[in-house]
């Protein structure tokens, strides 16, 4: 049986100072936000815990002001919104709420035991339910976008595959 050997010559087409050329360095890429992959889980506990720590930190550096809470809340909503995989939008804006109640308890100003404490939490959730549907709103309008994104892109792949299908 006879053997095949590949050719050591470069192709006729191509010079051979072209071939040797070293290529330009390609530009390291910009410092972008990183894309963690959170389930539906993951996202309801990153958005509960990070509210906590900045529940904390208005407790802290803010005398338990909850606009501040209220206004760190919008970025917190739109990092899980933005964070939660492809399959699991939907609960980012049903988790981000739950996460700014889950949260509130420290900086919600009641005192004198476990009546004390719920009573400071519900006044504080129902004077400052406008950051509460502000943070779900954000949430909701990013998982819509990226599930449109995601259906274009869908639509795009499928509308090549069906023109490189028809054209063979």
């Amino acid at each position: 049986m006879e053997r095949y050997r590949t050719r050591s010559v470069r192709h006729p087409q191509v010079p051979a100072q072209a071939a040797r050329r070293p290529r330009p360095p390609v530009p390291a890429p910009a410092r972008r936000m990183p894309r963690p992959r959170l389930t539906g889980l993951g996202g309801g506990l990153f958005a509960c815990v990070a509210m906590l720590l900045v529940a904390g930190i208005a407790w802290l550096l803010f005398d338990s002001s909850l606009f501040v809470y209220g206004l760190l809340f919008l970025p917190v909503a739109a990092a899980t919104a933005l964070w939660v995989r492809p399959a699991d939008l939907i609960t980012a804006p049903v988790c981000v709420p739950i996460a700014f109640a889950a949260g509130v308890w420290p900086v919600s100003g009641g005192s004198g035991g476990f009546g004390g404490e719920l009573m400071g939490v519900v006044s504080a959730l129902s004077l400052h339910a406008g950051w509460l549907y502000a943070g779900t709103l954000v949430a909701g309008l990013i998982a819509l976008a990226r599930r449109a994104a995601l259906s274009g892109r869908r639509r795009a792949a499928a509308a090549r595959r069906g023109s490189s299908s028809a054209a063979c």
